[in-house]
C-alpha cells in the first residue's frame, strides 16, 4: 500500500481517500508528474486549498494489476477510509481478467459492509462501479473513441453539482467503451434498495451516461478530470503505439486541442464535496 500523504495543517477538516490505481502513466508522464495517485492526490489537493473553508485531502493508494506487480487490497485497509477513487485504465471494465473479477469482490464486500464509504470512479472506475451495480459496460456501437478535449452537456442535476448555471462543461476524455444505461435497483442483485435513484448528470454526443450519482454513495465519471495538454497526447500515442486506435486523423485533431481550456478542477471540486457529504440533498 501507498505511503498515506497528507497536504493539510491539523486545524483544517481532512478528506481521507483510498486511490485504486488501475493503470500507470506513461512512461514520460510518471517522470514528470508520478503515478496516477500522485497526480489525483495532487489535483484534490489543490480544489481542496480553494475549498470555503479550506479542506485537506489525505490519500493512500494501492495499484491493482497483478500482472504488473499490482494486488487487490483486503477490506481491512480500508478501515480508516471513507472515500475511494477507481482510476482510469487502458484495461477494459467488462474484461474478465483475474484481477479485475478479485476487484469487483472487494468493491461488493465495501458497498455491502461499508455503507459509510462513498465511492467515485474515473473513466475505467465510472464503468467498473456501474458494472458492479449490474449496469452494461461495452464498446461504443459506432466503434469510435471519444478523446480529448470534448464537451457534455450538464442536466438540472449535474448544473447543480458542479455548482454552474452553464448548460456544459468541457473536460478531457480517453475511452472506446461505454456505461450502456446507468444501474438500477433490479440491475444490481440487492446492492440498491428497492427505490433507490441513480441518476445520470450529463451526457456527449458520443456517450449518454457521462457520470452518475447517488447522493450520499457514488459519483463518477467518464471523463478524466485530471489530465493535462501533455498526459492526454502521451495517454493517445500509446493507443495509436498498441493499435488501440487505428483513426489516426481523429487521434491528431484530439491531440491538437488537448491545449484547450477545461473543467478538471471544477469536477474535482463537485467529487471533492460529495465525498466532504455538501450536496447529497441537492438530487
Amino acid at each position: 500500500m501507498g505511503d498515506i500523504q497528507v497536504v493539510s495543517n491539523p486545524a483544517k477538516p481532512t478528506i481521507g481517500m483510498m486511490i485504486l490505481e488501475a493503470d500507470e502513466p506513461h512512461p514520460e508522464t510518471s517522470e514528470r508528474k508520478g503515478t496516477f495517485a500522485k497526480i489525483l492526490h495532487q489535483h484534490f489537493s489543490t480544489v481542496g486549498e480553494a475549498h470555503d473553508p479550506p479542506l485537506g485531502v489525505m490519500s493512500n493508494n494501492v495499484f491493482l494489476v497483478s500482472e504488473r506487480g499490482g494486488r487487490i487490497p483486503k477490506i481491512e485497509e480500508f478501515e480508516k477510509h471513507h472515500a475511494v477513487l477507481i482510476t482510469g485504465s487502458i484495461h477494459d471494465a467488462h474484461g474478465d481478467d483475474p484481477w479485475i473479477l478479485e476487484l469487483l469482490d472487494l468493491l461488493r464486500e465495501l458497498w455491502t459492509r461499508r455503507p459509510d464509504i462513498r465511492f467515485s470512479g474515473v473513466c475505467f472506475g465510472h464503468q467498473i462501479l456501474c458494472r458492479l451495480l449490474g449496469a452494461e459496460v461495452a464498446p461504443s456501437p459506432s466503434k469510435d473513441w471519444e478523446l480529448g478535449h470534448s464537451k457534455i452537456n450538464l442536466n438540472k442535476l449535474g448544473q447543480k453539482l458542479f455548482r454552474t448555471d452553464d448548460p456544459e462543461i468541457y473536460l478531457h476524455q480517453m475511452h472506446q467503451d461505454h456505461v450502456v444505461a446507468p444501474p438500477t435497483p433490479q440491475s444490481s442483485n440487492g446492492l440498491l434498495s428497492p427505490g433507490t435513484s441513480v441518476e445520470v448528470w450529463g451526457h456527449s454526443e458520443h456517450t449518454a451516461v457521462q457520470g452518475v450519482y447517488i447522493p450520499g454513495r457514488l459519483f463518477t465519471t467518464q471523463a478524466h478530470l485530471a489530465f493535462d495538454e501533455e498526459m492526454v497526447k502521451r495517454q493517445i500515442e500509446m493507443r495509436v503505439n498498441m493499435g488501440s486506435i487505428d483513426d489516426t486523423e481523429h487521434a491528431d485533431m484530439a491531440a491538437e486541442r488537448a491545449d484547450l481550456e477545461h473543467d478538471g478542477e471544477v469536477a474535482a471540486a463537485a467529487i471533492l464535496r460529495f465525498f466532504h457529504g455538501e450536496d447529497d440533498e441537492i438530487a
